[in-house]
């Protein structure tokens, strides 16, 4: 659990500094990114649950009714989708327009003289 919540902190910081980048607010991208998270590692377990669980609904009552087996398999599932939600985050961040004023930052010195001078 708590590779997991280190793992969550380096990737919002990482679309975080791209949110910046595209000039947009980057609390509002990481607040996406751990939604995303934790509601794709949602979804991906209970998607697990359905196929790998062994156990009827009804007779669900807590964790200890699952095989301890199944459980690193569901572990598994949880995390490979959370990483799938902070993949979909990303994807739409990266979608949006970039900012117009890295364009003059990427200009260098050597650009600016007259062709076939140096």
């Amino acid at each position: 659990m708590l590779i997991e919540i280190i793992a969550l902190f380096f990737l919002c910081k990482r679309n975080g500094a791209l949110a910046i980048q595209k000039g947009l607010s980057a609390s509002k991208w990481k607040w996406l990114t751990i939604l995303g998270w934790f509601t794709a590692e949602i979804v991906g377990l209970m998607f697990g649950i359905m196929l790998f669980g062994n156990i009827n609904v009804e007779d669900f009552k807590d964790i200890d009714t699952l095989e301890k087996s199944n459980l690193y398999g569901l572990w598994a599932i949880g995390m490979i989708s959370a990483f799938g939600g902070y993949l979909i985050v990303k994807s739409i961040l990266e979608k949006k327009p970039n900012l117009f004023d890295e364009d003059i930052n990427k200009i260098g010195v050597n650009d600016l003289r007259p062709p076939g001078k140096k």
